[in-house]
């Protein structure tokens, strides 16, 4: 995890952070640690990135940045479903439970997950 700390605060080859929030960082480890893993290749990564930032583009999305690791996060989302490393009702039980925590949770401090986050629990 203290890997993940330091990546979220990098900037790269500039003064600005690469990251804008901790679970961006987040989410770009996990695509690293999953294709690592043989998840998917990058081919397949690449293909669903793009894919989810054209349907993004499709519906509105000004295409300005900010948007990106939204889109970045869904495109994992999507490919993680059809590759069968999850089903797309585990991830939206999950992505439930975290916003449930995440309400919970006061401002600036961890977010954890507890039985009761989850729906029927």
């Amino acid at each position: 995890m203290r890997e993940l700390t330091s990546l979220a605060s990098w900037t790269g080859d500039g003064d600005a952070p690469v990251f804008r929030e901790p679970w961006e960082a987040h989410a770009f480890a996990m695509v690293l640690v999953l294709h690592e893993g043989g998840v998917f290749t990058w081919r397949e990564w690449a293909d669903a990135l793009a894919a989810q930032i054209k349907a993004a583009q499709a519906e509105g999305d000004a295409d300005l940045g900010d948007t990106y690791y939204r889109h970045w996060l869904r495109a994992l989302e999507a490919l993680v479903a059809a590759k069968g490393a999850s089903s797309a009702d585990e991830l939206a039980r999950y992505r439930h439970a975290w916003d449930h925590a995440a309400d919970r949770t006061p401002h600036g401090q961890p977010i954890e997950l507890q039985a009761g986050d989850f729906p029927g629990e």
